[in-house]
This record gives C-alpha cells, structure tokens and sequence, in this order.
C-alpha cells in the first residue's frame, strides 16, 4: 500500500502546481479594480492548492523512501516542495487577517518562484539533471534535436571498448533509470564500480557469461513484460546496442581494454563499424533494404487492411511495408494478398496464427523479407524448404514450432541470418552444439531462462497458525 501511495507522487504532484499557480494570477490580477469581482474565489482556490500541496508532500515522503533517487537532490526538491505547501498556508492564513494582507505581494511572488524551482527539481530527478538545458546545448553546438546523439567514433579498433563503445549506450538508454540522480532498483550504471556491485537484488554482469547475466535477460525479455529494460515507455536499445553488450560481457567486461585487443567475430565486427558512423544508425536500419523502391499497390494494401492486417510504413518516408496479423484471420487467401506487394514487404509477423506449410510456399515468394515471424504455427520442416529462397532474411522466429534439426539444415546457406529464435521446438537437447556449427555467425536463442522472481514479485500469503 506504500508503494502504490509512493506512486501516485507524479500524478498529484500537477494539481498543486496548477491550482496554486491559478491562486497567485488571481491574486496579482485582483489588485486592478476591474478584476476585484476574482476576490471571492481566491480562498477557494487557495485551500485546494493547500489540500492538493500536503497530499504531494506526503506521497512524495513516501516514494523517495524507495532509494531509487540520489539522496541529495532528492531532499532538495523535497524541501522545495515542503516550502510551497508552507508559504501556500501562510498566504492562505494572511488573506484572512486585514492586517497581513500588505504581505500578500512579495508572498505570491516567492510562491511562484518556489513552484518553478520544485518542478525543475522533480523534473530533473526524473528525467536527468540536463532534462531543461539539453536542447539548449543541442542548439548551440548546431545538432539537430532529432539526430542520433552519440558521436561517431574515428577509429572504432582503437577506442576503448568500455568508455567509447558500451558507456555511451548506458549514457543515452540507461542513466535515466540508473544513473546520478535516479538509481531504479538500486542499481547505477554510470561508472565501472557500481556496474560491477550492480542492484538491491544483486550483481546484474557475470563476465563471459552474458546468457546468465540479469542485464542481458532483462534487455532480452519481450517489450510488454512488466521487468522487461528500458521500460516500454522510454526509448529501446537497438538490435546492435544488446549485440554488443553481450559481446562485451562474454568477452570479459573489461573497463580498460581497447576494442582490438578482444575477440571479434565477424557479426561483431559489423556491429562495430556501424559506430563509426553512428550518426546515420537511425537513418540506415540493416533490417530495411538501402535500395529505393516504388509505392506498393494501394488497392493491395487497403484489401489487406481491410482484412484487419496491420501494415504500415518501416519508417518515415520509406515504402518498405511490415504486415502484422495481430487481429486478422489467416487463411491461403489472406496469405496470397501479400504477394502484390512483396516488392515492398520486408517484416512479416503471423505469430499464434494457423500457418501452414503450404502458406509458406506462398511467403518465400515474398523475397525481400529481413524479418519473419511465425512462432507457435503449425509449420514444419517440409515447410522450412521453401524459406531457403529468403536470401535477405535476417532474423526468423520459429518459436514454439514442431521444426527439427533436419529442417533447420535447409537455411544453412541463408549468409544474411543474424538471430534465431528456436526454444520450444522439437530440437533436442543434443542438438544445439551442431546447429552452432550450422550457423556459426547467428545468435541462437534457445530459451531456458532463469529469471530469479525479486522480491516484490509475489506476495506470500501464509495460513493463521492452527489454535489448539
């Protein structure tokens, strides 16, 4: 219960700016004799500036406890705010009292500056302490709002592989959550010691270990899961940033070595000159073709839409298509529906549907794929013959599948596959060393996680102990 009062800090904390904002323009206002008809109605807004004041204070008391924020600007802002309340009661109590009312004045200013203070404050605890001046900084060093903000690196095999290549992706997805000002879970990811000391629930990087790693499998975990990383709120790690954090972490996680004193496999490799223009990553996505391609079919599109498939643009401005059959029903009809525009169709996903082997026929025809899925369908080897032909193919989902081993040494001479999702198949236990070998270059993921339940996972309810 104190954590759901803690909670609604950021929701209560809005009615006392605004309503006791409102009080002090009635207040500076009224003093015109053509606003004097706004008297009345100040007391009025003032004791709910005051209710909603006390509620934020004690609400705000209560989530600061959690020790997921930097104990110093926290109490700073708390006091700031325990200010607000006071001086709201003083002016509350002063309009009451003719001979205090010449106060009024330098009081509602200073509440006013009070509230701006405390804001910045409680903005800045949660959005870091460059929340406010960032787009400033941003304007005077002439970047765009919109471009990717880590800088390319020069040389990426002389860089170190810490501060250059892992740091920054903690710095623009991570230190929100768990850096300075904010420690979510305890856990601070800005310098190497509290990295390696990791959260309340214990060390979150096994070196050389990264399936066994927390960070790996909270980063890994499916968007909508409550302890999935970064909240699906916030802006996700690429493909390429949790590339090369496991690839970090298997490799030792070290703070001071350079990037060309480590392993690399070939995967890695790309990952790594992908940095060296890291201010086009947002713009160039491997997973969409560079080449330009005309509009799809705008009857096609609309059949398809129509037939409650989701499809949509990749991104702004490309006509590259992803067709999702999240709500439509899947038939051999619907599926031939692709094929108009499988020019323009690069990510399929047909999860949970009744997909067929022989619909599968029909999909390979669609050769522009780079993303397909179709986890928990009725496919099976036979059907895993006809996506040889996906020559651009990068990433396949065949979870929860009756696909074999047989079947998956169909797509051995796939070379553009990167990721395979393969836990819950008919694979067995002996398998996975040779399908290593079949796909040395791709990341395998075999599911079998270990997720330890933290402790506010789950409430215990133990029965009353059994009177005698």
């Amino acid at each position: 219960m104190l954590q759901f009062l803690g909670h609604l800090h950021p929701v209560l904390v809005h009615l006392p700016i605004g309503i006791l904002l409102l009080a002090c323009l009635f207040l500076l206002q009224s003093r015109k004799d053509r606003f004097a008809h706004l008297q009345p109605s100040i007391n009025f807004i003032l004791l709910l500036g005051m209710i909603s004041a006390i509620a934020s204070c004690i609400t705000g008391y209560i989530l600061s406890q959690t020790g997921d924020y930097d104990e110093g600007p926290v109490n700073l802002h708390q006091w700031m705010g325990i200010s607000v309340t006071g001086i709201s009661i003083i002016i509350y109590y002063f309009r009451r009292k003719v001979s205090l009312q010449k106060w009024q004045l330098p009081l509602t200013i200073l509440l006013i500056l009070l509230i701006f203070i405390t804001g910045h404050l409680g903005g800045s605890l949660t959005h870091g302490s460059d929340y406010l001046t960032q787009p400033l900084a941003d304007l005077l060093n002439n970047d765009s709002l919109t471009t990717f903000k880590r800088k390319p690196i020069a040389n990426v095999q002389d860089a170190s592989v810490y501060s250059d290549v892992i740091a920054p992706i903690f710095q623009e997805k991570c230190y929100v959550c768990h850096g300075k000002t904010k420690q979510k879970g305890k856990l601070r990811l800005d310098d190497s010691a509290s990295i390696l000391k990791g959260g309340k629930d214990g060390i979150v990087i096994i070196p050389n270990k990264s399936v066994e790693s927390e960070l790996i499998k909270r980063i890994t975990l499916p968007r909508e899961d409550e302890h999935h990383m970064a909240p699906k709120e916030k802006p996700q790690l690429s493909d390429n940033d949790i590339t090369l954090l496991k690839w970090w972490i298997d490799e030792g996680s070290s703070f001071s070595k350079k990037v060309k004193q480590i392993d690399q496999p070939e995967k890695i490799k790309t990952a790594l000159r992908m940095l060296q223009n890291s201010s086009e990553e947002k713009k160039v996505d491997l997973d969409v073709p560079q080449s330009p391609v005309e509009k799809a079919d705008e009857t096609a599109v609309k059949t398809l839409r129509d037939s409650g498939v989701v499809v949509i643009p990749v991104a702004q401005n490309s006509n590259y298509l992803s067709a999702n059959f999240v709500t439509a029903n899947v038939n051999a009809k619907i599926i031939s529906l692709l094929l108009p525009m499988k020019k323009q169709l690069v990510w399929l996903r047909l999860n949970n549907k009744p997909v067929n082997d022989s619909m599968l026929a029909v999909i390979s025809k669609c050769t522009e794929l780079t993303k397909l899925e179709i986890n928990n369908t009725n496919i099976t080897d036979k059907g895993l013959n006809y996506l040889k032909d996906l020559k651009q193919l990068r990433s396949l989902n065949l979870v929860g599948t009756k696909i074999t081993i047989k079947g998956l040494m169909q797509l051995k001479d796939l070379k553009n596959l990167q990721s395979l999702y393969l836990y819950q198949t008919n694979i067995g236990e002996n398998d996975w060393s040779e399908i290593k070998k079949l796909f040395p270059k791709v990341s395998i993921d075999s599911g079998g996680y270990d997720v330890p339940l933290l402790h506010d996972d789950t409430v215990i309810v133990k029965p009353p102990p059994i009177k005698t």
